[in-house]
């Protein structure tokens, strides 16, 4: 009969309790530090640490053409780069398949009509629109990946300034101005956007944010993508365990709750350090 870990076992009788080594309830986030407006050459900007997890996002506004689909809309395209100095296990072509979940994920998250508003992206219907380039490093792997960099997006898609542009006629040719003022932008409405949260089945009690240590005792973990009024955008399974149907469903409205909660309180973070303007006290990468 093979034995269970003893690590495994220890945390399977914590989490019972709702407690966990750290002394966290099974709901409950690590310590976050969140900055926007970093990266000067960046349409917007954010870098989150969640405790070891250190994330970088940038956003670049480009103009593009919509796709073929979708005429009336603008593009968000993700990209992840594990930084080989964020753990050994990223060197060489390591980080890949991480990156290529990340971003699929990301992607699948946010393909949704109430999830940004790609309409207003659009310049010229079917020819011409923004194209919004989400750059995201990981500059410290600490635990719970997904949930860090989607909160580093939507600090940063929040923090994104896209110039206006005014389209004239001039003999049969249409003409695109884009404006210098940098106070002439418009901004994205990311009240609706998700974040991802991480449910983690440790024996039979479930958890988020787990930390490196929880990670390895989880056998199964569901990843969800939700919004500011508990709306699931994305759902998947990770892990070589098995999950019963009851237990599902627990963590579907575990999720909702703490992401809903965690919606929240982003965006009273993000408005307040807005109001700060230039007051705001900078840390940058100097720590």
């Amino acid at each position: 009969m093979r034995r269970k870990p003893l690590l495994f076992m220890e945390f399977s009788l914590i989490f019972q309790d709702n407690v966990r080594e750290d002394g966290r309830g099974c709901e409950d986030y690590r310590h976050m530090e969140l900055e926007t407006d970093m990266v000067s050459n960046t349409s917007g900007s954010a870098r989150l640490r969640l405790a070891n997890t250190d994330i970088l996002v940038g956003v670049k506004a480009d103009m593009g053409q919509p796709t073929a689909d979708r005429p009336n809309q603008g593009r968000l395209e993700f990209f992840v780069d594990c930084s080989a100095n964020a753990t050994p296990e990223f060197e060489g072509r390591g980080g890949e398949e991480l990156a290529t979940e990340i971003s699929n994920t990301l992607a699948r998250a946010y393909d949704t009509a109430t999830s940004l508003d790609l309409n207003s992206l659009v310049i010229i219907p079917g020819q011409q629109c923004w194209v919004l380039y989400v750059d995201i490093v990981l500059l410290e792997c600490g635990g719970n990946l997904f949930d860090a960099v989607s909160i580093a997006v939507k600090a940063a898609l929040y923090n994104t300034k896209i110039p206006n542009v005014t389209v004239s006629e001039e003999e049969g040719h249409t003409e695109l101005e884009i404006s210098d003022d940098p106070y002439d932008v418009k901004r994205l409405n990311v009240v609706s956007s998700p974040v991802l949260i991480t449910l983690s089945k440790i024996g039979n009690c479930h958890l988020v944010d787990a930390s490196q240590k929880e990670e390895s005792c989880c056998l199964a973990r569901v990843i969800m993508g939700i919004t500011d009024k508990g709306t699931v955008t994305a759902l998947k399974k990770e892990g070589s365990g098995s999950l019963h149907p009851d237990s599902v469903l627990d963590m579907m409205e575990s999720g909702k709750r703490v992401g809903q909660a965690l919606n929240k309180r982003l965006l009273e973070v993000l408005k307040d350090e807005e109001k700060l303007g230039s007051k705001k006290h900078t840390m940058g990468f100097l720590k």
